[in-house]
């Protein structure tokens, strides 16, 4: 997986992931999907953006998911 538009720079939105370094962070993109916002829509909103942007915020998500540990139970009856 390239994730070659998503970009991180402390002196940009203070240090959050964000598309090709403009002041547009994956998150905001990932809220406006969330609600319900199209990639036609959010492309006409913010023309800025490139499609694989939305892609590779999407791919930058599910990378992020994937790589979160999870706590182990606590051993039962002890």
């Amino acid at each position: 997986m390239i994730l070659d538009r998503i970009t991180i720079d402390p002196a940009v939105c203070q240090g959050q992931p964000t598309i090709r370094g403009l002041r547009i962070t994956v998150a905001f993109v990932l809220k406006q999907i969330a609600a319900g916002m199209t990639p036609a829509e959010i492309l006409a909103a913010y023309p800025e953006l490139e499609s694989e942007d939305l892609t590779q915020a999407a791919a930058y998500a599910a990378w992020l998911a994937t790589e979160q540990s999870r706590p182990l139970p606590a051993p039962q009856g002890r």
